[in-house]
């Protein structure tokens, strides 16, 4: 099982800020466990604290902006990615005015910062949100889509399309995490001169410039025209018949535009909260509807916060019906466990199917058969046994004596027909033969049951 990390050490970047011109210093450092990504403005008074969350998310006009309490920073989309990308799940991040430095336009310094003062593992467990059906986000007045769907990993598929003869249509694909740093990571962000005006008439870009980003040239303008955009480029006067890239550094791809969109659906996407595991497909992304999905993936997470485990019911099981006998000592009509079909560290994922022919349907309103929640409680109990005999020798020669449960709640009734899912965590490691578990009990991907308990083992055998 995947554990949370974090930086090893604490690193700064210093540079000038793409819309405010001004220099700045961003500094990255460790955080403990479930902490998340947090943002610091030490510029301001009371050093307020951002939490990095799409929530948080209040402007998307070339760039990223979290606001709390009138507090603002902004284009902070690239060091998420980075953060992101590279495994982090933990970190502080202090910042001395109101945005992040460009830098080069692209994620590679932040990288390198990363990879040259390390990362460490942490105790808790990474906690992924899996997609196990396809989620959808449309705009169908820009014709932007950000679908997700099931995947074993998180892998990225962008496609960009503008009305232009230098970039008519790009793709860009990502399908594994551990190929940012050379695949995406230097990738640069990109304006169109038609562009710059108007941006520098709303206050951006006043930090823009050949150094840290693309500039395409696509459409035609006076001569004249281009002159005075070139003057306040910075740079000479060019051809205005010349269409095509304007740049000091050549493009390191020929696709550097569709890349640095998927850099960015990574940063806007980090926001979540949470790693996922799916596969995103992006149909020409921008800030606005990375947010806009990034924010319906919280509310889907919000709504599944405990998922279902996994479950094939063709895969061969780690213990099967005789192997449970040989370690519980229950027998019919008491033994409530079908099959183990997952253990880690400190998990335990087991199954028993309901039929019309349990025993306890005699009794237990015949006419609408309902499983009796007390034995729901028993078989999530049997399934905790399980898990704490797994991990000592000889553990036929013991048994689980369960002390206290807590926290019981019943939020569906389980009736013939039905299939449960049990998992199974301790909440902390056994000491002195007592251990804490919490176990949740699912009827496809509801959670029908969950408690806690305090369990005793006794070698008695």
């Amino acid at each position: 099982m995947l554990k949370q990390k974090t930086l090893k050490d604490s690193f700064s970047l210093s540079g000038k800020g793409l819309h405010t011109g001004i220099d700045l210093t961003v500094t990255f450092n460790p955080a403990p466990d479930n902490h998340g990504y947090k943002i610091q403005r030490i510029d301001v008074e009371g050093q307020p604290i951002i939490d990095a969350v799409a929530d948080n998310v209040t402007e998307t006009t070339r760039g990223t902006v979290l606001t709390r309490n009138g507090v603002k920073v902004s284009t902070v989309e690239h060091g998420m990615a980075a953060l992101y990308a590279l495994g982090i799940d933990n970190c502080l991040i202090q910042v001395n005015g109101p945005e992040f430095p460009i830098l080069d336009g692209s994620a590679q310094y932040y990288v390198q910062e990363i990879e040259r003062v390390g990362v460490v593992e942490q105790s808790a467990v990474k906690d992924f949100y899996i997609i196990k059906s396809k989620i959808e986000f449309r705009d169908e007045t820009t014709g932007s889509s950000i679908i997700v769907l099931p995947d074993e990993n998180f892998s990225l598929n962008v496609l960009v399309s503008y009305d232009s003869t230098i970039i008519p249509n790009q793709f860009a694909t990502l399908e594994n995490m551990e190929d940012f740093k050379e695949e995406i990571a230097a990738s640069r962000t990109f304006v169109f001169v038609r562009e710059i005006e108007p941006l520098l008439s709303a206050g951006l870009i006043k930090g823009g410039d050949l150094d840290n980003a693309i500039v395409i040239y696509e459409r035609q303008m006076s001569q004249e025209k281009y002159d005075k955009l070139a003057d306040v480029m910075g740079v000479p006067h060019m051809d205005a018949e010349q269409l095509g890239y304007i740049n000091h550094k050549p493009l390191v791809w020929a696709n550097e535009c569709a890349r640095h969109k998927l850099l960015d659906v990574i940063g806007d996407l980090a926001l979540i909260g949470k790693p996922i595991k799916g596969r995103i497909i992006a149909t020409r992304p921008g800030h606005t509807i990375n947010n806009k999905f990034a924010r319906q993936m919280r509310k889907e997470i919000r709504m599944h916060d405990i998922q279902a485990p996994s479950y094939d019911p063709s895969s061969e099981p780690i213990m099967d019906v005789n192997r449970i006998r040989e370690l519980l000592p229950h027998r019919y009509p008491f033994q409530l466990v079908d099959k183990i079909v997952e253990i880690g560290a400190n998990f335990i994922v087991g199954v028993k199917n309901i039929t019309s022919n349990e025993p306890f349907f005699q009794g237990h309103f015949p006419q609408e058969p309902v499983m009796p929640g007390v034995l729901q409680i028993e078989a999530m109990a049997q399934v905790g046994g399980l898990l704490v005999l797994n991990s000592i020798d000889e553990p036929e020669r013991y048994s689980t004596y369960f002390m206290k449960i807590d926290g019981v709640k019943f939020r569906q009734k389980v009736v013939p027909g039905d299939t449960l899912l049990f998992r199974v965590e301790l909440l902390a490691p056994i000491r002195r033969g007592i251990s804490t578990m919490k176990g949740y009990v699912f009827v496809g991907e509801r959670v029908v049951c969950e408690a806690e308990f305090m369990a005793q083992i006794i070698k008695n055998k």
